[in-house]
Formats: C-alpha cells, structure tokens, sequence
C-alpha cells in the first residue's frame, strides 16, 4: 500500500466532500479510492469516514488524522518547491491564526493587498481568543499579543499594543469619574477572563514608570473582546480595552476615556512560527507584509503610536513592556 498515495486520496475525499469528486480529480476509478479509503482504515486500525447515502463526516479519529495529513502534505510539496524555480514565489495553503480583533479590524480590511503581492497563496485564517497549539493543530505562523513563554515558538515583534482605560457616559453620569487610582475602589469592571484557565485578568497602570496592578470588582466577565467592548457601550462599568477597537467609540463620545495621566502598560505584538519548520516562502513573505501593515498603523506600531506613548511617563521604558498575560503566564487575548 503507497501510504503517501492514501494520504493525498483521504484528504482529497474530505476536500471533496464525495468519493466521486475525489476520483474525478485525481484521475482514478472511484473503485480505486474506495479501497484505498478502506485499506487505510483497515491499516490505522481506525474508522476515518461515517459514509451515508447523502455525506460523509469525519470522526474525531478522522479529523486528527486529516490534520496532519494536510501537514505532512504540505511539507512535502513544499520540500519539494523548495528545489524548483518556481520556488521563489510562495505558493500553496498557508494556515494562520490571529486574534479575533486584529483579524476582523486590521488583517482583513488590507488582505486583497497580501492577494495581489503572493496570488498562488492559498490563506486558512483562524481568528479567535482562544490559544491554539499551533503545532498540533498544523498552524503555520500566528500573531501573538503578550509574553511568548512557549520557546519552541520563534518570534518577530511586529508592534505593540496600547490600552485605554475607559466608559460609557451614562455609567460615569451614574457612579462619578474616577479621578485618581484610589478612587476605582468606588466603581466596579467588565472583566475578560482567560479562555485557558477561567480566571480574570487583573487591571494595571503605569505609575511613575512602574507597573501597578489593580484589582476590580466586577458584575459581568467575558471572554470575547467583542463583547468586552460591548458591556462597556451598555454601561456595564470601566474596562481597560485595546485603543484601536476603542478609538471610533472615543470619537463618537460613545466612550470617554478616564486617567489619562495613568495609562496601561503596553503589550507586545509578535508574530511567530514553530522553531522546528524553516522559514518558508509562504510564511516568510506573510511575515514580511504583516510587519510591514503594523508599521503603517499609529494604533499598532508606527511612529504616531511611539509618539503618542511616550508623552506619558514610562509606558514606552523596557521594564514596563511587560504584559498582563505574562502576570498569569497566559498570552492568548487581546487584552
């Protein structure tokens, strides 16, 4: 049995969503790829495929599978590219991950640019708040908010992420604007709790070049930076949200913002790749462009940005570069 053979005909099944549609795409019998379907379960000693008259599902053994199917695949064509001419432009399926938020308001808006720059590149995103193995899950590269204490991961910083402290009108008409850092005692938070552990991720401030942290009381917790922002629109009580999803709201006096004096220590924004897979074409030339896209954002990197840092006291220091996921050693959110 070719077992290469068996795993470009499963995958393209599953592609497919047909036996039939595999076959005709592959140039064999559909005979053919239904034994090979068969020896190959019968080979993993796994069922792979739940067949019916109507569909075929995979089962969760068939989706592990597929996985790395599609991931050795890919290895081996691009091992293979690697010594064709043709190598020099990136092409095949490229499989990212990003948070939610960056995805929806920075990746996407610009993405026709990266299609035009390397049209061959087939794009997987995945946007959500969740952390992913990238690993296990055949993920190509991602972007990261926070500490990286994964060393297996290799990193590029690409920008840095800025914070504002924040509310809705009609909830500081209600309960006073705080004025100092002692004053938030009086008023309670939309906390956004981690997806990997369930626990809130505590407030802080820089402070005389030092970080503070703040704990808040809070009467609803989240774990979408959406709906973060959202509860904070309803009046749910102060968040401390990314300023480039804040900002249209600051603008529109939707949010007011409060302690300016006193801002959140910035997170760091890396782009990364497992250290065990070369640095690929694809991958390469989707590095490149993202840097370059955080460089031209003031919210995200560019130079507004440094200047708009730097008028507080301390945020832009090394020694306040640090992030609230690396107090809980998460680094999954945007927040």
């Amino acid at each position: 049995m070719d077992r290469f053979q068996a795993m470009q005909v499963f995958t393209r099944v599953v592609d497919a969503n047909s036996f039939s549609r595999a076959a005709d795409s592959l140039g064999l019998p559909r005979a053919t790829v239904t034994t090979i379907i068969q020896n190959l379960e019968r080979l993993l000693q796994v069922r792979l495929l739940n067949r019916s008259t109507r569909r075929l599902s995979l089962t969760q053994d068939g989706a592990a599978y597929y996985e790395r199917c599609v991931a050795i695949l890919a290895d081996v064509e691009e091992t293979e590219a690697s010594f064709r001419e043709a190598a020099r432009r990136p092409r095949g399926r490229l499989r990212i991950d990003v948070p939610a938020a960056i995805g929806r308001l920075v990746l996407i808006p610009q993405l026709c640019e990266f299609h035009e720059r390397c049209p061959e590149l087939e794009l997987a995103i995945g946007m959500s708040d969740r952390p992913v193995d990238m690993v296990r899950e055949a993920v190509d590269c991602a972007i990261r908010i926070g500490s990286l204490p994964d060393s297996s991961l290799v990193a590029r910083r690409i920008g840095t992420l800025f914070g504002v402290t924040c509310a809705a009108p009609n909830y500081l008409e209600d309960y006073g604007e705080p004025r100092t850092i002692a004053d938030l005692s009086g008023h309670h938070a939309v906390h956004y709790f981690s997806s990997l552990t369930g626990r809130g991720i505590d407030w802080d401030f820089v402070v005389d070049g030092v970080v503070t942290e703040v704990k808040m009381r809070s009467v609803v917790s989240v774990n979408d930076s959406d709906a973060y922002l959202a509860c904070a629109l309803q009046g749910f009580g102060l968040v401390q949200a990314p300023r480039f999803m804040a900002l249209p709201h600051l603008e529109s006096g939707a949010l007011r913002e409060v302690l300016p004096q006193w801002q959140p220590s910035p997170l760091p924004i890396s782009v990364v790749y497992p250290a065990n897979r070369h640095l690929s074409a694809k991958v390469r030339a989707f590095v490149d462009w993202v840097a370059e896209l955080f460089a031209a954002c003031p919210q995200l990197g560019g130079r507004a940005a440094v200047d708009y840092c730097c008028s507080y006291e301390g945020p832009c220091t090394g020694n306040t570069l640090r992030s609230v996921a690396e107090q809980h050693n998460l680094a999954e959110s945007v927040l």
